[in-house]
């Protein structure tokens, strides 16, 4: 009925027939106010249910948000949230993304998806991914600050040694051998140093092919940084043999399982806090440098013109910010609003979608590492 999204587009947000329904909503992962979840849900399913059937009357919107409905209903969709979360759904489809962190509830209703908070919480300078690793299995993680969790692999996809390597395995066959004596043929296992050989080279063939997997199928597509968490003598024998640009020098050395959630949040955060920071002070180095040369700005009018006639090299966006009003997506005029914001009219927000849809480098940063306090600046060619 409906799916879950890992990655950041999702070909939903290509559908050209409307109308889409898009529902964002903060969540409780724990305490009482975890009962208030699906109420939260139910309330803003009807809203939706209502603007459709004034905006759209000649929708099926009971089909439309039949699959809407089953998630509702979900009992164990509801006992694995996390801080926000994100639905779409369109005709014949629905896609629903479990979020790590809170967004504002909000409803639309139109012709296109609404997707500035999702640009904002996908382009956040600060996530990254986390490789669990033993000689048995893997997992991967993708998280920020805030915390992480478990990215979604396919069922085809082998997820042990045993089944990555199969009838190849050489540890199945190296039990014992056969030796000749005076009392004929008899069994004789081989030296441990001999048995030891081979399984770990059944182990650096399968961490060949969980490199391979995580390089191709993850890392490259995500272009983020990618940590290591996995016990000390594993770290060596996998940066040996990894092919993964990505791939941290600095990891998690313990099991990935050993530690609970907020303790691998710190462990991780105090790897990637000095590159995060870095890489903002890289950002912000880079505008200062363009503004001063008129090739930079921090007019949201300007920013505006200049994503429209497609002139942006980069633009900053600052976290959790709305200025009410509207950017038109032809002409590039700012429409303000004197109004407060209902969490859609918001110029911000429709310049991340301006810059998204051409592809325009996008971070998201919070309002401390912001170089300038209109809560946009970009770089112009």
């Amino acid at each position: 009925m409906y799916e879950m999204a890992e990655r950041f587009p999702h070909s939903i947000f290509d559908e050209k027939a409307g109308p889409f329904v898009s529902l964002y909503q903060p969540t409780q992962k724990a305490g009482p106010e975890k009962q208030q979840n699906v109420i939260i849900f139910r309330k803003l399913v009807k809203e939706a249910a209502q603007v459709l059937e004034h905006q759209f009357p000649e929708v099926d919107r009971e089909k439309l948000l039949e699959p809407v409905y089953a998630l509702e209903q979900d009992r164990a969709f509801w006992r694995s949230v996390d801080e926000g979360l994100a639905v779409f759904a369109a005709e014949n489809r629905c896609v629903v993304y479990r979020l790590s962190r809170p967004v504002r509830e909000t409803v639309v209703t139109e012709h296109r998806p609404y997707i500035s908070p999702l640009i904002r919480v996908f382009q956040s300078a600060d996530y990254y991914q986390l490789l669990g690793l033993n000689m048995h299995t893997f997992s991967l993680f993708e998280g920020n600050r805030y915390g992480f969790r478990e990215v979604a692999i396919p069922a085809e996809v082998e997820r042990t040694k045993e089944e990555v390597l199969g009838e190849r395995s050489t540890e199945s066959h190296i039990d014992k051998g056969s030796v000749s004596g005076s009392g004929g043929s008899r069994g004789a296992y081989f030296g441990k140093g001999d048995k030891q050989d081979e399984i770990d080279k059944d182990t650096e063939k399968f961490f060949r092919f969980v490199d391979r997997y995580v390089t191709e199928q993850h890392s490259k597509k995500t272009q983020l940084p990618l940590i290591l968490a996995a016990v000390k003598e594993h770290h060596g024998h996998f940066r040996k043999i990894s092919s993964n640009p990505y791939l941290m020098e600095a990891g998690v050395k313990c099991a990935f399982d050993a530690l609970d959630a907020q303790e691998m949040t710190t462990r991780v955060w105090e790897i990637i806090e000095p590159l995060y920071l870095e890489k903002t002070k890289t950002l912000v180095g880079t505008f200062e440098r363009a503004r001063a040369n008129g090739g930079g700005s921090a007019h949201l009018e300007e920013i505006a013109i200049a994503a429209v006639e497609n002139r942006l090299v980069h633009l900053m966006i600052e976290d959790d910010r709305v200025v009410p009003g509207t950017v038109d997506a032809a002409t590039g005029e700012v429409l303000g609003s004197s109004g407060e914001a209902d969490g859609r009219k918001d110029i911000l927000g429709d310049l991340a979608e301006l810059a998204f849809k051409r592809s325009v480098p996008l971070v998201v940063l919070p309002k401390e590492r912001m170089p300038v306090d209109t809560g946009a600046a970009a770089v112009f060619r």
